[in-house]
């Protein structure tokens, strides 16, 4: 701009010169025009130069605008994403709250139809003491079904494969044991998922059950004695079978399959261990067949009488499953089971009478007639949560708590209810140490529901006293109620401080 100005005043002097002193001649001036438009072009072709930086450094800045715009967009992005981001997790977390409180909204209405005249703080502050407690019964309910699904789908695999063979025909699993009954007295990564299949002789073989005469057990144990049966005008898969019983032995070897006497028993019995072994193989061989295995990698768990399996899903705990395998009594709910005991490991040929079915069943029944958003899983859960060091068994609380739910009406294990069925879970445990006396619940039980289907001399039998150990030894009594008071404070402790997990 400074040499603009100054070639301006250049040119206005040479081209208007001050007129001083004597006038210029011809040459001179002809000599100073010449210069002029010289200079004329000089300066015209200094601002053509000027004119071009300029337009360069214009250019150069809207570039440097256009790039800071450009990065500034994608900072914006990126913290448009990050807020989508945070708002989805937020938006999860809240439903996760509305499912966990949804069950509370739905029965509001009901509720308060239920407490109508009761003190609004007791219900409040069982509702408080509620939700201290970590509640595990909706995961547990859905991993069940997760074992469930996957049982069907083994099963389905299996009628396919042995259609046409003399090995046992599996029946649909029962699921039994507190974490498909819907509590646990483990931590989660420790739950097991018991499935029971009950099991039925082929075609030309009957079962028929034999008292064990090994020796004594405290568990009652008894046999499986495998019989074959004539199948002469019997045809199995859409083809006539040979008969076991009338057919020579060379044409049963080259024309058809071994018997189940040749396969999974020892001498005449059915044996837990082959079965076991048997079923352990069928799984690992099939497992690609099965919908769970595009979810879930698959290992077999080293066990000499059930199927042990551990499934495992990616960033996931591991789901644990115990397959046992049990012999119905007649028609009842009562089975022989090849799980062993803790306490008894009984011979490969020897099965222990169970009832796990039969709880199974008392906990479907009472789901079914008991009122929504009932407490007694959550009563079990909390209190089996605090038997930790105590001589006291889950089955023992179970054991309470079924023998509760006959006593007391259905329509009194509502939520509002909670801490009174507490207290008298606790109440009824001391009371029974006290008298040395608690009932196994299926031997002669006046009050068990006639849809659980026992056998005869279970409904005739004289109760059997659970409790015999403290009758047995009066030091065991004393033991048994200060264990008593420390799992009676172990609870307050858990409702008030929210110790448990």
């Amino acid at each position: 701009m400074a040499a603009m100005i100054f070639f301006g005043i250049v040119k206005n002097m040479l081209q208007f010169p001050q007129m001083v002193g004597d006038p210029l001649d011809e040459e001179t001036r002809d000599r100073m025009q010449q210069r002029a438009e010289y200079l004329d072009q000089k300066m015209t072709q200094l601002l053509q130069e000027l004119e071009h930086e300029t337009m360069e450094q214009s250019v150069r800045a809207w570039r440097a605008l256009l790039w800071a715009a450009l990065h500034e967009w994608q900072f914006w992005a990126l913290a448009g994403i990050q807020v989508l981001l945070l708002g989805l997790c937020w938006k999860l977390k809240k439903r996760s709250h509305e499912v966990d409180s949804s069950d509370e909204e739905e029965s509001s209405s009901t509720e308060s139809e239920e407490s109508e005249g009761e003190d609004p703080s007791e219900r409040d502050l069982a509702r408080i003491y509620e939700r201290r407690i970590q509640w595990s019964v909706h995961k547990l309910a859905h991993r069940r079904r997760v074992v469930e699904e996957l049982m069907r789908d083994l099963l389905r695999v299996s009628h396919e494969r042995f259609l046409n063979s003399f090995f046992l025909v599996l029946q649909p699993a029962i699921g039994v044991g507190s974490a498909c009954e819907g509590w646990s007295p483990q931590e989660e990564k420790d739950v097991v998922y018991c499935m029971l299949v009950p099991l039925k002789p082929p075609c030309g073989h009957t079962f028929h059950l034999k008292p064990n005469t090994t020796g004594e057990m405290p568990q009652k144990g008894m046999c499986v004695c495998v019989e074959l049966v004539c199948t002469c005008t019997k045809e199995q898969g859409g083809s006539k079978t040979l008969c076991f019983l009338h057919h020579c032995k060379e044409e049963l070897k080259r024309n058809q399959e071994p018997s189940l006497l040749q396969t999974l028993c020892t001498g005449p019995y059915l044996d837990a261990q082959k079965i076991a072994l048997w079923f352990q193989e069928f799984v690992t061989s099939a497992w690609e067949e099965v919908l769970c295995s595009h979810h879930y990698s698959m290992k077999v768990l080293p066990s000499t009488r059930s199927c042990k399996l551990k499934l495992k899903k990616a960033h996931r705990k591991p789901l644990l499953v115990e397959i046992i395998f049990g012999v119905q009594q007649g028609d009842s709910d009562i089975f022989l089971s090849s799980q062993p005991t803790e306490a008894l490991v009984p011979p490969s040929t020897t099965w222990l009478e169970t009832y796990a079915v039969a709880e199974a069943m008392f906990f479907q029944h009472v789901s079914r007639q008991a009122p929504r958003h009932s407490c007694y899983l959550k009563c079990l859960q909390l209190c089996a949560r605090i038997l930790v060091g105590t001589g006291f068994s889950p089955y023992t609380l179970k054991t309470v708590v079924m023998h509760l739910l006959t006593l007391i009406p259905l329509a009194g294990w509502c939520r509002k209810d909670f801490l009174l069925r507490l207290d008298d879970v606790m109440q009824y445990l001391r009371c029974c140490v006290e008298e040395k006396r608690l009932n196994h619940f299926f031997f002669g039980n006046e009050d068990m529901p006639k849809e659980i289907s026992l056998p005869k001399a279970f409904q005739m039998a004289q109760p059997i006293n659970l409790f015999q150990n403290l009758v047995q030894d009066p030091d065991a009594q004393a033991k048994a109620l200060h264990e008593v008071n420390y799992m009676t404070d172990q609870l307050r402790r858990q409702l008030f401080y929210g110790f448990c997990t």
